[in-house]
């Protein structure tokens, strides 16, 4: 039985992870940052429902989001036997991602402006 509710999606979250995705970010990954912005932590299950993912979408959209230290991860042991379960939760807001998100676009903007700018020198 569910403990909590999984939240839904409403416009607002669907437009930010339309933009997130423009702006180069996985379609899962931008789902599940904003997913993850909503809530105070949930598991795996809770993420395959809310993000509409199979499980091991979510294994690697949660192995990315580690490696970009997005996500913290806590193990919460079950009574009696079996795997603890997984935990998620976002280790930085999303606006420190949007922030993150803006520098990198801000350096390729200058990295294609100065390799205009070389273009320009060489057919001159």
């Amino acid at each position: 039985m569910r403990e909590r509710p999984v939240p839904a999606f409403d416009e607002k979250d669907r437009k930010i992870a339309e933009i997130l995705i423009e702006l180069g970010v996985k379609k899962n990954i931008a789902n599940v940052i904003v997913f993850l912005s909503k809530v105070e932590g949930a598991t795996s299950r809770d993420i395959e429902i809310g993000v509409d993912l199979r499980q091991p979408e979510v294994s690697i959209t949660m192995r990315e989001l580690h490696e970009n230290k997005w996500v913290l991860e806590r193990e919460i042991k079950r009574g009696g036997k079996g795997r603890p379960i997984k935990e998620y939760r976002l280790a930085v807001g999303i606006k420190d991602i949007v922030e993150h998100l803006e520098e990198l676009k801000r350096e390729e903007c200058e990295r294609a402006m100065e390799n205009i700018r070389l273009l320009k020198e060489l057919i001159e």
